[in-house]
């Protein structure tokens, strides 16, 4: 008798164990996926801030070719 009441015991006790052990990981899993989330985070702002440089660099060599359409159009009248 003793020994099935300590069997019953032993499971009990193994299965009240076992749930904190799932919780932490799904807490893990929830800070897996914040840091997943902040590296993709700074993967866009990383390409983001690509994209507005190519973006200025354009502008600034379309400024450019219209500063020299404008020389040549003054020499041409001349």
């Amino acid at each position: 008798m003793k020994r099935i009441a300590t069997f019953i015991l032993l499971v009990a006790l193994s299965v009240a164990w076992s749930m904190p052990a799932n919780a932490q990981r799904e807490n893990r899993s929830i800070g897996e996926n914040s840091r997943e989330a902040k590296k993709a985070a700074k993967q866009q702002q990383k390409y983001s801030k690509k994209q507005a440089k190519k973006q200025r660099k354009a502008a600034k060599k379309y400024q450019k070719a219209q500063r020299k359409a404008a020389k040549r159009q003054q020499r041409r009248g001349k």
